[in-house]
């Protein structure tokens, strides 16, 4: 297994791998603005992709965020987000690995708290975040997600 950031030029390998993130998800803008996008948070040394490999092939990534914070001494804080692991390859290590990435290179920036949400509800994936050393009971989380702007949608 070979864990490093993910390069630019695997953002096709990233989103195959997004596929195994949710059972559905928005459909992608044109690839022109998936590209801008993609260009924007490579630049942007507060954000890091982070992938593992088998055989050359990305079989789990997250990212994380680094958030400059006037509180606690000025120091940043850290939001993990879009943990996944490829589906035939789940049990592994895989996931732990690109946690252990993310978590890393938070502390190395200085972090002081490392925060991950996620929407699932069974055992074995809290379990999981819990091995890594997340704690699900530290503090309570709250999520809003926007408001709809299709047409006749409440």
């Amino acid at each position: 297994m070979e864990v490093r950031q993910i390069a630019p030029s695997e953002l096709k390998s990233l989103l195959a791998l997004y596929q195994h993130l949710h059972d559905a998800d928005d459909p992608l803008p044109d690839t022109t603005t998936v590209e801008s996008i993609w260009q924007e948070l490579m630049g942007n040394p507060r954000y890091r992709y982070f992938g593992a490999y088998a055989a050359e092939q990305l079989i789990s990534s997250c990212t994380v965020t680094v958030v400059p914070n006037l509180t606690r001494g000025c120091k940043p804080y850290a939001v993990v987000e879009n943990v996944v692991t490829h589906a035939d390859h789940r049990g592994r290590g895989y996931g732990k690995a690109v946690l252990d990435e993310a978590l890393s290179f938070a502390w190395s920036q200085g972090c002081y708290k490392a925060m991950l949400m996620t929407g699932r509800k069974d055992e074995a994936t809290l379990q999981f975040y819990e091995t890594v050393g997340f704690n699900r009971n530290d503090k309570p989380a709250f999520a809003m997600k926007a408001p709809s702007t299709k047409p006749g949608a409440r």
